[in-house]
C-alpha cells in the first residue's frame, strides 16, 4: 500500500512539472554521478536520477569502480521508470545488448579490431566478452607465442573477429592475427634498416652443431661456430645457451633471401690486430697443438690465431705423421718463421724453437763449473 501511494505521488509529481516522459525499454544516454562497489547513480536528464545495480552493469565479476568512473557517459536501458525508492531502474547490460550487436557486426564487416574482456579459460581456448556478447578465442589463436592461457584471464585483449553468426550466438576471434601482422610489419622494417657492421641485441632461440640462431626481434640470424669466439670452440653450448641475451655484430645481409650472418666475438678485438702485430719473425712463443693434418700440425699461439707447423718442422727425427711426435692439447714452444697478415697465415717451427732452447741450456751448462778464478785469471794475484 505504501509503495502504491509512493508511485502515485511520483505520477502526480510528473504531472505537476513539464518534464519528458520515459518508458520501460527506452535507451537513454546518461552521465555517471556516483559509483560504489554495489551500484552506479546516473544523471539521465530526467526528474529522477537512474540507478544501475552491479548485476545490471557488467556480466563480469569486476567491481563497478573498475568498470565506470564519475563523469563517464554511458548508454542505459530503462527497466522501470521508478523503482519505489525515487530512482529510475536502469541496465547498462540491456542497452549494450542492443548496440553491441551492431558494433560487432560492423567491426567484422570492416575488418576492424575490438577489445574484449577475458573471463575464463574453457575447453579449447578462452571465453571473452564484448560487453554482453560472448566471444570465443581458440587456444591456437590466443597468441603467436607459447603462453599459459590462464595468464590472459582477467585481462582486456584487442582481437579481430574471424567468424560471426549472431543468430546462433557464435563469435570467434583471434589475437594471433593481430600479433602476426605486427610481427611482419616490424620484420619488414628491420630488413629495410639492418646494416652490416652494426651491433644488435638478440636472444638465442636455437642451438645447432654449426652455430646458434639468434632472434633480433623480428628476424633471425646465424652465428657460425667459428664466429662465437676468437678461440677454437668445440661445442656451441660452451659459449651460449638457449635463451641467452647476446650482443652481436651484423655480418653479411641478404634482405631478398632474408638471410643474415651474425658475429658474437668482438670484431674490434681481432687478435691479428691486437696480438700478431706485436709478434716478429724469429720470436719464440708458446702454443697449443689443436689440429693434425697429413702434412703438419696447427698450433694456436693466441686465442683465434693458429699457425702451421709443417711435418718437417716438428722434429729432426724421421716421422710418418705429426701424431708420432705430438698429441692434441700439448703445450709446445714454436719459432715464428713467417707472418702473412693479409692472408692471415703464420708458419711455425717446433724443432727450431727446441734448438734455440738447447743452445741456451748449453750456454748455461758450460758456465756451471767456471770459478771466479777461471773468469778473472791472475787479476787478483800479487
Amino acid at each position: 500500500m505504501e509503495n502504491e501511494n509512493r508511485e502515485q505521488t511520483m505520477e502526480d509529481l510528473l504531472k505537476d512539472f513539464d518534464v519528458k516522459r520515459i518508458h520501460t525499454g527506452d535507451i537513454l544516454e546518461g552521465v555517471v554521478i556516483d559509483v560504489n562497489d554495489k551500484e552506479v547513480i546516473v544523471n539521465i536528464d530526467y526528474a529522477f536520477d537512474g540507478i544501475i545495480a552491479k548485476e545490471d552493469l557488467t556480466n563480469t565479476d569486476r567491481n563497478p569502480l573498475e568498470v565506470v568512473s564519475k563523469g563517464d557517459k554511458i548508454k542505459v536501458y530503462v527497466l522501470s521508470p521508478h523503482d519505489g525508492e525515487g530512482y529510475v531502474q536502469l541496465s547498462r547490460n540491456k542497452a549494450l545488448e542492443i548496440t553491441e550487436r551492431e558494433e560487432i557486426k560492423e567491426a567484422f564487416e570492416k575488418g576492424e579490431n575490438i577489445k574484449v574482456y577475458v573471463k575464463e579459460e574453457v575447453k579449447g581456448g578462452l571465453a571473452a566478452y564484448y560487453g554482453n556478447i560472448r566471444v570465443f578465442i581458440p587456444a591456437s589463436l590466443a597468441s603467436r607465442e607459447r603462453i599459459q592461457l590462464i595468464s590472459l584471464v582477467g585481462k582486456e585483449l584487442e582481437v579481430k573477429i574471424i567468424e560471426l553468426d549472431l543468430r546462433n550466438k557464435k563469435v570467434v576471434a583471434s589475437r594471433r592475427v593481430i600479433e602476426d601482422a605486427l610481427y611482419e610489419s616490424k620484420k619488414k622494417e628491420l630488413w629495410a634498416n639492418i646494416k652490416a657492421g652494426e651491433k644488435r641485441s638478440g636472444t638465442v632461440v636455437k642451438i645447432l652443431k654449426s652455430g646458434a640462431i639468434v632472434d633480433l626481434g623480428g628476424i633471425t640470424g646465424l652465428i657460425h661456430i667459428n664466429d662465437l669466439a676468437w678461440g677454437r670452440v668445440k661445442r656451441v653450448e660452451d659459449v651460449v645457451k638457449l635463451g641467452d641475451k647476446v650482443e652481436v655484430f651484423v655480418g653479411e645481409v641478404d634482405a631478398k633471401k632474408e638471410r643474415v650472418s651474425l658475429i658474437l666475438k668482438d670484431v674490434n678485438q681481432d687478435p691479428w690486430t691486437t696480438e700478431v702485430s706485436k709478434t716478429k719473425v724469429g720470436d719464440v712463443v708458446e702454443g697449443t697443438v689443436v689440429k693434425f693434418l697429413n702434412f703438419g700440425a696447427f698450433v694456436e699461439i693466441f686465442p683465434g690465431v693458429e699457425g702451421l707447423v709443417h711435418i718437417n718442422e716438428i722434429t729432426d727425427e724421421n716421422i710418418a705423421k705429426p701424431s708420432d711426435a705430438l698429441t692434441l692439447g700439448q703445450k709446445v714452444k714454436v719459432k715464428v718463421l713467417d707472418i702473412n697478415k693479409e692472408d692471415k697465415k703464420i708458419s711455425l717451427s717446433i724443432k727450431d724453437a727446441d734448438e734455440k732452447s738447447k743452445e741456451y741450456l748449453k750456454y748455461n751448462d758450460s758456465d756451471e763449473g767456471i770459478s771466479l778464478g777461471d773468469l778473472f785469471g791472475n787479476l787478483f794475484n800479487n
